[in-house]
């Protein structure tokens, strides 16, 4: 399945647009991570941790979209938008969300 952030295909001609998909994932955080993102927000430097997070999260997002978009017959997944968001929750812990959406087509697979 060809997945792109562009309007079009380039060479292949779109025979149907079949409907907008998306997908979400949210991944709770723990405490450890929490504390040490916190140092690192005060020393500086890149989060590792997180950064793994919001990859494995972006790519479960991506995963359920396409799976959305096969599901309707589609064999692309075109103008894709990815959103980020943190949530705080009661406790004072963070929940990371993912979500992407983007408008499953069908596109013509004749040379």
């Amino acid at each position: 399945m060809i997945t792109t952030t562009s309007q079009a295909i380039d060479g292949k001609p779109i025979e149907a647009y079949l409907g907008i998909v998306c997908g979400e994932a949210i991944l709770g955080t723990n405490i450890f991570r929490d504390f040490f993102a916190s140092i690192r927000d005060v020393v500086g430097g890149r989060t590792a941790s997180y950064e793994r997070s919001l990859r494995e999260a972006r790519n479960t997002a991506i995963q359920e979209m396409t799976q959305a978009a096969q599901a309707l017959g589609a064999n692309a997944v075109i103008a894709i938008d990815i959103d980020y968001e943190s949530i705080s929750i009661n406790n004072g812990g963070t929940m990371l969300m993912v979500a992407a959406s983007g408008t499953a087509v069908r596109y013509s697979t004749r040379p």
